[in-house]
């Protein structure tokens, strides 16, 4: 069945299971070097950036026009820096942001860090196969699955070193942050179908989210430990794969 909640349904759940596999490490070993975590996440940035212009603003422009993204993508940065600022949440290096909070233990402090990370993520997904542009839709999925093993992995050894948490909470917590994508993409497709009109702002929006947090979060944490350089060859990298999956999809 090709219906667009369907197909975001699949994606979603490839997408979550990608994540999982990124986390399997943290099973067997207790570290991994700073430096590949880095790159990893230096490459999913590289993924995030090109995908929110070739899957989601770069399509939405051709469906509605330049000022219904460009909306989108002032609410979409909108709603992740206000989320950032209110919820509370701790990240591993740069500690607690959010409103202060004495009731959650650091560990579910991180949880909901890694997982306002990934809610665009899972979004842009079903917002994609909403549009119904399956070509851009697949290769968002498969940029972002890609993407979230890195980010899977670094997740599960940063989880490790708070608290002192046991490998086998460290893949759950990995997990569990990355299975939000699967209702989100099941979400975003359909109200995109439901309402055609909001698919070029709501492609916006995800375009605009994605990177919000790429600028805000991610290349920021990968310059953090003095390995910015190879982390931006990740980026690009990332950004090639991106491409290259964009052109052989598209």
């Amino acid at each position: 069945m090709n219906h667009p909640i369907v197909l975001a349904f699949q994606a979603g759940l490839l997408t979550t299971m990608l994540n999982a596999v990124g986390a399997v490490p943290v099973l067997f070993m207790k570290r991994i070097s700073q430096r590949m975590l880095d790159i990893g996440l230096g490459f999913a940035s590289g993924v995030m950036i090109a995908a929110s212009f070739t899957s989601l603003i770069l399509p939405g422009i051709e469906i509605g026009g330049v000022l219904p993204v460009l909306a989108g993508i002032i609410l979409g940065t909108v709603a992740v820096s206000f989320a950032d600022r209110v919820i509370p949440h701790m990240h591993r290096i740069i500690g607690m942001e959010g409103m202060p909070t004495g009731r959650f233990r650091a560990l579910w402090l991180f949880v909901i860090a890694v997982t306002l990370h990934n809610m665009p993520e899972g979004l842009a997904v079903g917002v994609g196969f909403g549009s119904e542009n399956l070509a851009d839709a697949m290769a968002l999925a498969i940029a972002i699955g890609l993407q979230n093993i890195p980010e899977g992995m670094s997740i599960g050894f940063s989880t490790i070193s708070i608290e002192g948490t046991p490998r086998w909470k460290a893949f759950l917590v990995s997990f569990l942050s990355g299975l939000v994508e699967l209702p989100l993409s099941v979400l975003g497709a359909a109200l995109v179908s439901l309402t055609k009109p909001i698919i070029p702002y709501a492609m916006g929006f995800a375009g605009g989210a994605m990177m919000f947090v790429v600028s805000d979060e991610m290349i920021p944490e990968t310059h953090r430990m003095g390995h910015e350089r190879l982390a931006s060859y990740g980026l690009v990298i990332g950004l090639i794969v991106m491409l290259t999956l964009d052109v052989l999809l598209g």
